[in-house]
């Protein structure tokens, strides 16, 4: 006997090129696609060290450089490590696969929950920190806050779900002229001896406390806000053209080296023109002004912002569906996450990434402030989590240079996980404790999927030859409500199907003229069909059913739900659905193989599925 196998998809299997270059990214794309969160954090990472300082007044602000050269260096050394870890892991899931491969899979549970929180905060806070700058320069809008969010979470969703490449390409103008604003505000405000126009510094009248490690290890902690993002492009490097390692550690090294020009050079500008923060207006609002003065360039610098904050939301969507892509080949994740459609698209993870940050939007009823303490939390325990992994995989494989590159991963693991307690202890009670909850509970649900896909396995025999299927003696049931072609069509396919055939009908308390007429209209038709009437005093569709397929004799029931497949779509209203509650009851209370038949109006059957 031949036996011809098909091979099915195995989880965790390498996938062959199915997509054509094109709906892959560019280095540029790559920037475009994964690197707005980063960018855009130049907005809001400088103001957070600001903020700190300032509670010590004029001396205080004066180490904003300092915290803000401790913070590039450690964005030197996670570009670096990430550089690495996309050389090491070209599958992608940056700090997930790091944690998996060093540290064992309940570690990497702990890594992909942070950074699942952390894509999810990153949308929100995106979102509406975009919406809150755009109300701000329009008050008129205010009112219609929340509408704004959602609007412009739906468009971002929208570009999204034609495709990274897609979206990568929308977004490469904005993303240059954000940073050629950025870096003109930098050379101008350096190369000027004075500022453009007055600056404010109302907020360093009083020192509320005095300039100490504690309050300096605020300010970086709240600083290193800025590096969110970093990750994300080692966490997609599958989505980048061939070569695709190559392509994705100069995205990361362009990354790195644009987001600590512009870091660096917004603090010393901030130090230099004596910056402090004031009500109503951002710091980098102020350090704009003093820079290019109050004309048209501070309006393209503001709007630029605004626009790429509301974009920034793009680096999740193009991190998060690849990691859970990558936690469902891993059975961590429903495997729903792991199916792509066309153009490189993994729709259901940006459709749970879309609607859980519409959920945050909607509780928060659109407002920043709410968001932000809880944001970049979770992403330091990814980076302290990768960090240390890098460093066991120098001191595993010890090639040329490990000792300062495990040196140097090993300085990063400290410094990301000072960050991360620092951060937590800071921002615990403000929300903080949220996602200390959260991540545990995560971790709880992918173990729990797991556990289940462990049963199913083991049931369904997975990595055993199983024994050669035998023939069985088959029952199919055709339940029948008239004698007309549907009960036709449905009684040649069974005759098909098994070895006995027995048409069921059901008949209702109270129906009794019209179950005798159809017994008699059944023998002057006389399909050779064995017909067998069921009587309910319940009027119960499903239940005497189900108690006559248990107790009959045959090991393997087929039950054939014939149906009619209408013309057009609207006329599925005029159907009485009894087919789909019959076939939900008997998958759910019996062994029985389902088969729903579509009868076309045009007049061929379709095959039974």
């Amino acid at each position: 006997m031949t036996t011809v196998r098909t091979p099915l998809p195995v989880p965790g299997a390498k996938e062959l090129p199915d997509l054509p270059e094109r709906h892959r990214l560019s280095v540029v794309g790559g920037l475009a696609a994964l690197s707005l969160d980063a960018m855009a954090s130049v907005a809001y990472g400088p103001e957070a060290i600001v903020l700190v300082l300032a509670l010590a007044g004029g001396r205080g602000l004066g180490f904003t450089v300092p915290v803000t050269l401790a913070i590039a260096l450690l964005l030197a050394v996670l570009t670096f490590s990430y550089r690495q870890v996309i050389a090491v892991f070209p599958g992608g899931g940056g700090a997930y696969g790091v944690a998996k491969t060093y540290f064992g899979r309940r570690a990497s549970l702990v890594a992909a929950a942070s950074l699942l929180v952390d894509y999810v905060l990153n949308v929100a806070v995106s979102v509406a920190a975009g919406v809150a700058a755009l109300t701000s320069a329009l008050p008129a809008l205010l009112p219609y806050t929340l509408w704004l969010c959602l609007g412009v979470l739906a468009l971002v969703t929208a570009v999204n779900l034609r495709g990274i490449a897609s979206s990568a390409r929308a977004f490469i103008v904005p993303t240059a002229v954000y940073v050629g604003a950025i870096l003109l505000v930098v050379v101008a405000g350096l190369l000027r001896s004075a500022p453009a126009t007055a600056v404010e510094h109302a907020a360093q009248a009083r020192n509320i406390e005095g300039v100490g490690l504690l309050l300096l290890l605020r300010a970086f902690a709240n600083g290193c806000a800025a590096l969110t993002g970093v990750e994300a492009i080692a966490n997609a490097v599958p989505s980048f053209r061939l070569p695709r390692v190559r392509r994705a550690q100069r995205a990361e090294v362009a990354l790195g080296g644009l987001l600590g020009v512009m870091l660096v050079g917004i603090a010393a500008l901030i130090e230099k023109f004596s910056i402090a923060p004031v009500g109503g207006v951002t710091v980098l609002a102020q350090v704009t002004r003093a820079s290019l003065g109050d004309g048209p360039l501070f309006y393209v610098v503001q709007m630029s912002t605004v626009l790429l904050l509301a974009l920034a939301a793009n680096t999740s969507f193009g991190g998060l569906p690849v990691l859970a892509h990558l936690l469902a080949r891993d059975n961590n994740l429903p495997h729903l996450f792991a199916l792509q459609a066309d153009r490189q698209v993994h729709r259901y993870g940006i459709a749970f990434l879309s609607v859980t940050a519409a959920a945050l939007l909607i509780v928060s009823a659109g407002d920043m402030n709410m968001l932000v303490p809880l944001f970049a939390i979770g992403v330091f325990v990814g980076f302290s989590l990768s960090q240390a992994g890098m460093v066991r995989h120098w001191l595993a494989v010890r090639p040329a240079g490990w000792r300062w590159r495990a040196a140097l991963n090993g300085f990063g693991a400290l410094l990301t996980t000072v960050a991360a307690v620092v951060v937590m202890m800071s921002k615990f009670t403000e929300g903080g404790w949220l996602i200390a909850v959260a991540l545990p509970l995560i971790v709880i649900a992918m173990e729990w999927v797991n556990r289940s896909y462990a049963r199913i396995g083991d049931r369904l025999e997975l990595g055993r030859t199983p024994l050669p299927p035998l023939p069985r003696r088959s029952l199919v049931v055709v339940p029948v409500r008239a004698v007309n072609r549907l009960a036709c069509e449905a009684l040649g396919a069974a005759l098909s199907l098994g070895d006995r055939v027995v048409a069921v009908n059901i008949a209702q308390a109270g129906e009794e003229p019209e179950a005798r007429r159809f017994v008699d209209e059944w023998e002057c038709w006389h399909p050779d069909v064995e017909l067998v009437q069921l009587f309910d005093g319940r009027r119960r569709l499903d239940e005497p059913l189900v108690a006559y397929l248990r107790g009959v004799s045959e090991a393997h029931v087929f039950v054939l739900i014939a149906e009619i497949e209408p013309d057009h779509s609207w006329q599925r209203m005029l159907q009485n659905q009894r087919g789909a509650v019959l076939a939900r009851a008997l998958r759910r209370r019996t062994d029985a193989v389902v088969c729903r038949m579509r009868f076309r109006m045009g007049g061929a059957t379709a095959p039974a599925r």
